[in-house]
């Protein structure tokens, strides 16, 4: 069965746990970038994961994404990773920003370009991948359909509190943020914006 042929209303809780928390663990891969895309909390949760693999060495450079600006900042989303990763002590050289995406598909579109200026894509083989773990498969479905079929994804999810594959139902913000994820994956695969998938779960 795939992705297509889900109804949204019809799932139940453990079918929509499954469309959005299996295969989206880390393999554990080096690559040649970080690519971190931006949100309200992106300091906060994905931010410190993004400097733990950096430092671990799984990859030199990282690229932040994201060009909202949310109240109370004069910074874009990446903007303002790149100035606390600066402060976290990563090198500026190894710091790539793109500031005009202002949803996950225009994260991925605008990065391509600033991937291909800072690499040429030709020499791309691996990104690793770092956002909320209820975001990230919606996210890599969109990697792989905009991006070059060469290149490979290594997902690094990051959990909050209150999102989490265990706990998402348990709270009035998780069943929000997962429900909406669900739907959206569901109407993006029908409308074409992003290729279908057969289901690796049993419904």
């Amino acid at each position: 069965m795939y992705i297509s042929q889900l109804n949204f209303e019809e799932l139940t809780r453990k079918q929509i746990t499954n469309l959005i928390f299996t295969d989206i663990e880390d393999d554990c891969n080096t690559g040649e970038c970080i690519l971190v895309v931006g949100s309200k909390t992106a300091v906060h949760w994905r931010l410190p994961a993004a400097i733990e693999l950096y430092k671990q060495g799984r990859a030199k450079k990282i690229l932040f994404s994201g060009g909202m600006q949310f109240e109370g900042s004069e910074l874009t989303e990446a903007a303002l990773l790149k100035e606390e990763a600066l402060a976290l002590g990563v090198l500026e050289e190894d710091i790539i920003t793109e500031e005009i995406s202002l949803n996950t598909l225009e994260n991925v579109l605008a990065s391509l370009l600033v991937l291909q200026r800072e690499f040429e894509l030709h020499n791309i083989n691996r990104i690793l991948v770092v956002t909320n773990s209820f975001h990230m498969k919606r996210l890599d479905m969109t990697l792989k359909t905009y991006m070059p079929s060469w290149f490979k994804f290594t997902l690094c999810p990051t959990h909050d509190g209150v999102t989490r594959k265990n706990n998402w139902h348990l709270s009035e913000k998780g069943r929000i943020r997962v429900e909406t994820e669900a739907e959206k994956i569901i109407k993006y695969v029908k409308q074409g914006s992003i290729k279908d998938e057969k289901l690796k779960f049993t419904l």
